[in-house]
């Protein structure tokens, strides 16, 4: 019998071996054709495979649905948005308590952003060095500067974790604050034309080793970052 399935989260060639030798080492597939681009899979199987199958052999960075085709309509099983997102609403709880916590009796706004800021760069570099080889092309399907120079999307994660230690230990805050700004405005720009142009792709900021879907979320998570650089700039020049 035939079988569709969709696969999130292949950005190379890389991907698509380690998908098609995981897809076959499950009993009962009889031959499979993927399509790097959209990410769906055509499969020849004995039974149907089940979401729990396809997730048991399939690394965390990839997402499986199953494609359910009627005379009408064709639907697809996912995840719903809030759990898909949960990863991204927990680490963001974890950063506003760590930054509170850093304050100890000494609480102010700005020193808060600062500390916020500087965790959030340091923890979200952390996850795109996850899967390092695999950010710099997920980020290039968005990104401005990316998607023309590779080379950007592989030195990102490092810009991103000078910018964290720049701000937590407060050295050269105007230039890590300007470059921040900068940073995030270009990557915004991109986040909005997704987003209106309705593409359906994962979001970077947390590397590839988390699939986060592109949502508006992650366009509130990049402009609420940056009110908070702009902010500060301001606040340093006063």
């Amino acid at each position: 019998m035939k079988q569709s399935i969709h696969i999130s989260g292949m950005t190379c060639n890389k991907c698509l071996i380690k998908v098609t030798k995981s897809l076959d080492s499950i009993q009962g597939v009889k031959d499979l054709k993927i399509d790097l681009k959209s990410g769906n899979v055509q499969l020849k199987v004995s039974n149907e495979l089940t979401i729990n199958q396809l997730a048991e052999v399939l690394s965390p960075k990839y997402k499986p649905s199953i494609i359910y085709h009627s005379k009408n309509k064709v639907s697809v099983t996912a995840p719903s948005k809030i759990k898909q997102l949960f990863p991204l609403f927990l680490i963001l709880i974890y950063l506003i308590a760590g930054s509170i916590l850093l304050q100890q009796d000494n609480f102010t706004i700005p020193n808060f952003m600062f500390d916020f800021m500087g965790l959030f760069f340091i923890i979200f570099s952390f996850f795109k060095f996850l899967d390092y080889s695999g950010f710099a092309p997920a980020f290039a399907q968005y990104d401005p500067i990316a998607k023309r120079s590779l080379f950007y999307g592989k030195i990102y994660p490092f810009i991103e974790t000078a910018l964290g230690i720049m701000l937590l230990i407060r050295w050269k805050l105007n230039v890590a604050l300007i470059i921040t700004s900068v940073v995030l405005s270009i990557s915004t720009i991109g986040v909005v034309y997704t987003l209106f142009d309705k593409k359906k792709i994962d979001c970077a900021c947390l590397g590839t080793a988390l699939k986060l879907p592109m949502t508006e979320a992650t366009l509130v998570e990049n402009i609420l970052m940056l009110i908070m650089s702009i902010s500060m700039i301001f606040h340093q020049s006063v």
